[in-house]
C-alpha cells in the first residue's frame, strides 16, 4: 500500500493569487533598474515588517523583516557586478489555506568578489534561483529561497566529488511562456495539479510506476551534483537508483515522522509547483556522490516547477539544498572549498 496518497491534493491558482502575482511581478521588475537601493525601497513595500526568510546553507536563517534583500540579494549583488536577474517562470496558487508566489529562473554578473565562501572567477557567472513566498493581505510574510551554490562551485572547476548527468547553465521552458500572468483557469490548473501530484505519489514505486504520467521527450533539470537529464529512460537510470541511496526515500509519513512534507504546491495553467523545507527524508545506505554509507537520517529542502503539455509532463526545473544534505552527511563543501582555494 502506497501511503504517500493520503498525503494533502496539491491546491490551484485563484483569484487571490492573481492579485499577489501581480503584486509580486511588480517587485521583481525592480531588479530591472539595476539599483540594490530601488530593491530595498520596493521590498519594503511588499515584505511584512515580520517576513520570515529561510535559504540555502551556508546562509539558511535570515532576519526577520529585511532578511531577504540584507542577507540574500545583498551578497549577491556585491559578489556579482552588474547583476541581472532573469525569470524563467513565475506562478502561484493555494495550498491548505495561503496563497504563494514563486519564481525561478538566474542570477548573473561578473563575478568579482566571493560569495559565501566561494571565490571569485573574475568572469561572468551563474547563480541558479527559486523563490517560494507566502503572502497575506497582499504582503509577504514567510520566504524560502534556494540559491543554486553546488551548481556554480562546478561551473568553477571546484566541485571536489563525483559528478553525474549534464552540468551547466540550464534554459528556461521551451515555450517561453513560464511568467504565468493569468488568471488562470481553474479546471485547467486541477488537470495540471492532479497530473503532477499522481505522478508524485508513484515515486519510489519497484516498478517505476510514475513513467506513464511524462512525456517520452521529458527534460529533468536537476540540482548542482544531481545533474540534468533528456528523455524518460535517462531521468529513469538516475531517478531510481538516487530513491535507492536513501532507504525509506519519500515524504517520511510512513516511518511516523513529522514535519516532513510540502509548505505549498499548487498547479497553475500548464505548471505545477512544490516547495517543502523538509520535503524529503531518508536514511543514507548506498554510496551518494562518491560518500560511502552513513547509516545516517537526512532531511532535504526540495522544490520542483513542472510544465505540462497534452496531458504529460514534459519539462521539470528541480532544485535541491545538495550543500545542507552534504552536511547532514558529515561532509561541509565549504569548508572543502576554502581548504582548496587557500
Amino acid at each position: 500500500m502506497n501511503t504517500r496518497a493520503n498525503r494533502p491534493a496539491m491546491g490551484i491558482a485563484t483569484e487571490t493569487t492573481f492579485e499577489n502575482k501581480r503584486l509580486y511581478r511588480q517587485f521583481l521588475e525592480s531588479f530591472d533598474k539595476g539599483s540594490v537601493e530601488t530593491i530595498e525601497t520596493t521590498a519594503s513595500e511588499i515584505f511584512a515588517a515580520t517576513a520570515t526568510t529561510d535559504t540555502s546553507h551556508p546562509i539558511n536563517s535570515a532576519p526577520d523583516g529585511n532578511g531577504y534583500v540584507n542577507s540574500v540579494i545583498l551578497p549577491i549583488s556585491e559578489a556579482f557586478e552588474g547583476l541581472t536577474r532573469q525569470n524563467y517562470v513565475v506562478t502561484g496558487g493555494e495550498y491548505l489555506g495561503s496563497e504563494w508566489v514563486t519564481s525561478t529562473g538566474y542570477f548573473y554578473g561578473h563575478f568579482t568578489r566571493p560569495l559565501c565562501g566561494i571565490p571569485p572567477s573574475g568572469k561572468l557567472a551563474f547563480l541558479r534561483f527559486g523563490e517560494f513566498h507566502r503572502m497575506e493581505d497582499g504582503k509577504i510574510v514567510e520566504s524560502y529561497v534556494f540559491l543554486g551554490f553546488a551548481e556554480l562551485i562546478i561551473a568553477l572547476g571546484l566541485w571536489p566529488l563525483n559528478l553525474q548527468g549534464y552540468e551547466g547553465v540550464v534554459p528556461g521552458p521551451a515555450t517561453n511562456d513560464g511568467i504565468v500572468i493569468g488568471p488562470s483557469d481553474p479546471a485547467h490548473s486541477r488537470v495540471t495539479a492532479d497530473l503532477v501530484e499522481s505522478m508524485l505519489i508513484q515515486l519510489t514505486t519497484e516498478d517505476q510506476s510514475w513513467r506513464p504520467y511524462w512525456d517520452d521527450r521529458m527534460v529533468w533539470y536537476g540540482p548542482g551534483g544531481l545533474g540534468s537529464y533528456a528523455t524518460v529512460d535517462a531521468f529513469a537510470g538516475f531517478q531510481s537508483p538516487f530513491e535507492n541511496t536513501f532507504e525509506g526515500w519519500g515524504d517520511g509519513q510512513d516511518a511516523g515522522i513529522t514535519g516532513v512534507g510540502s509548505n505549498c504546491k499548487a498547479g497553475d495553467g500548464d505548471y505545477a509547483f512544490l516547495c517543502g523545507w523538509r520535503q524529503i527524508t531518508g536514511v543514507h545506505v548506498k554510496p551518494f556522490l562518491g560518500l560511502e554509507p552513513t547509516g545516517k537520517r537526512v532531511f532535504m529542502r526540495d522544490c520542483d516547477w513542472w510544465r505540462c503539455a497534452d496531458g504529460k509532463i514534459i519539462e521539470n526545473w528541480c532544485m535541491l539544498d545538495i550543500p545542507h544534505l552534504l552536511l547532514q552527511l558529515g561532509y561541509d563543501l565549504f569548508a572543502e572549498i576554502s581548504e582548496q582555494t587557500q
